[in-house]
């Protein structure tokens, strides 16, 4: 197999030329330089690592936080002929064991596995003495306790620059402000980096909010003009989801929960059937979502006001993937504000629920806001815009904020 970035690209993945930011990316890693790469759902971050770990001699490591996501990357890669694997609790020691022996043999190209599975003593050990040619961190936001989504195990990972400093490191994430981006560099050790970040600009996205006031009714008029299209619709709460989906169950819409309190193989099954396009709708918490690649999702519904912009912008960044035209909608009102304010007053992590409190006033303001949504939403990330987008439910009704139904 050729090892130049461009021969891999079409031979292995398919694509006939690179997206905004790919190829630098992937030249300064063969360089053999760190990256922090800031890339919006949907850009082709994978890419980024999966081609120099396939350009360079050796392996690479892909840190990441979920099993699904891991399995279903490997999945995908092994289809296309590259040898992969992930390591994490499902495994037992002997299954383990085999995939470190094929790691020292060079058997395999990229090795996918848990924070909290890397960074057991016993493992670095072994792999010191046949280090990764490079170092992925996923969800790298993760790092940070200004991050949206912060995992203590992530912020562990800054020993990995100590222990490889030879293996170029790339932090990857589609959400981050730049406190988060300050802190990723910070904690990872990334201090001479290179840094990309791309636009956060997704045009097809069209942005509506409507009040909140009758919303499971709401919920189903506007499903129903969607019809056997691929939808979906976030809740904050296991309870809300639950019911979300029984109402939506018994109006005749092939519809499924997912949330943490499900059964693994409940999840899984409703994930594929969701995926095979056997159900049109997943009504789920949080913990659906990160890393799913389904490119004709046409609509996501927040049931529930987010806890911050970066989840509404992750979130809803799951729509559209394919570039069509698709509709992120928000219904809204002030006691599911208060509601969510309450709740982040419960954190007895003093410094976490203020972190939190910053970031629910931001998606807050731009739920009340009275100027183009796609400009708020830009600004926030650090992107100024002053164009209005002509894509939002400001922009297309300034009189009247509401969805038509």
């Amino acid at each position: 197999m050729s090892t130049h970035p461009n021969t891999i690209l079409s031979s292995v993945f398919g694509y006939a030329q690179f997206r905004a930011g790919q190829e630098e990316v992937i030249k300064q890693l063969l360089a053999g330089r760190d990256c922090l790469t800031i890339m919006p759902t949907g850009s082709g971050k994978s890419l980024c690592y999966q081609i120099p770990a396939l350009a360079l001699p050796g392996y690479a490591i892909v840190i990441s936080p979920l099993i699904a996501l891991m399995q279903d990357q490997v999945e995908q890669l092994d289809a296309l002929g590259v040898s992969a694997a992930y390591l994490n609790s499902t495994l037992n020691f002997a299954q383990q064991e085999d995939i470190l022996t094929q790691l020292n043999h060079g058997e395999l190209k990229i090795l996918y596995i848990a924070p909290e599975k890397l960074l057991q003593s016993h493992f670095l050990d072994k792999i010191s003495n046949f280090p990764p040619s490079l170092i992925a961190i996923d969800e790298a936001h993760c790092v940070s306790q200004w991050g949206h989504d912060f995992r203590p195990d992530y912020a562990q990972l800054g020993i990995l620059k100590q222990q490889f400093p030879r293996s170029p490191i790339i932090a990857l994430t589609a959400t981050a402000d730049a406190a988060t981006q300050n802190d990723i560099i910070q904690l990872l050790g990334l201090s001479e980096a290179y840094h990309y970040v791309g636009s956060f600009d997704r045009p097809n996205i069209r942005y509506i909010q409507q009040e909140k006031f009758r919303p499971l009714s709401q919920l189903e008029q506007y499903i129903k003009q969607k019809k056997n299209q691929s939808g979906i619709v976030y809740c904050t709460s296991r309870k809300r989801v639950e019911e979300v989906n029984e109402y939506l169950q018994r109006h005749n819409f092939r519809s499924a929960a997912y949330h943490a309190g499900l059964t693994l193989d409940e999840r899984n099954w409703a994930q594929g059937a969701w995926l095979k396009d056997d159900l049109e709708i997943i009504v789920a918490t949080v913990a659906f979502g990160m890393g799913i690649n389904k490119p004709d999702v046409r609509y996501v519904i927040h049931y529930d006001i987010p806890r911050s912009i970066e989840n509404y912008y992750q979130e809803t960044g799951r729509a559209g993937r394919d570039g069509l035209d698709s509709e992120a909608i928000l219904l809204y009102e002030y006691a599911d504000a208060d509601r969510v304010r309450w709740m982040i007053n419960q954190n007895e992590n003093i410094q976490r629920a203020e972190v939190e409190s910053h970031k629910f006033a931001s998606m807050t303001a731009l739920a009340e806001s009275e100027t183009c949504r796609r400009l708020v939403l830009l600004n926030y990330f650090g992107e100024q815009k002053d164009k209005a987008c002509n894509n939002c439910d400001i922009c297309l009704n300034p009189l009247k904020n509401m969805m038509v139904c």
